[in-house]
């Protein structure tokens, strides 16, 4: 169940990704003077921005509810 802040703090997280993304993929696969160097460049940037993204809005609040869900247990059992 997502909670308000996760909701809150989503949207401003996907608009940046997607418009940073936009620029980058302009930079990856455009043609002219100083291409081959930019898009050398902005391939890791392009896979650094997707895997923070699914970092930060599926494996850490993944990880946070398990810890959680975890604490919880140990509470029951004390």
């Amino acid at each position: 169940m997502a909670h308000a802040a996760e909701v809150i703090h989503a949207r401003p997280k996907m608009m940046t990704v997607v418009a940073i993304m936009a620029g980058l993929l302009r930079i990856m696969w455009g043609t002219g003077t100083g291409s081959e160097v930019m898009s050398r460049m902005a391939a890791p940037m392009v896979g650094g921005m997707i895997s923070s993204t699914v970092l930060t809005v599926a494996v850490i609040p993944a990880i946070y509810a398990l810890v959680k869900q975890w604490r919880r247990g140990l509470e029951l059992e004390g």
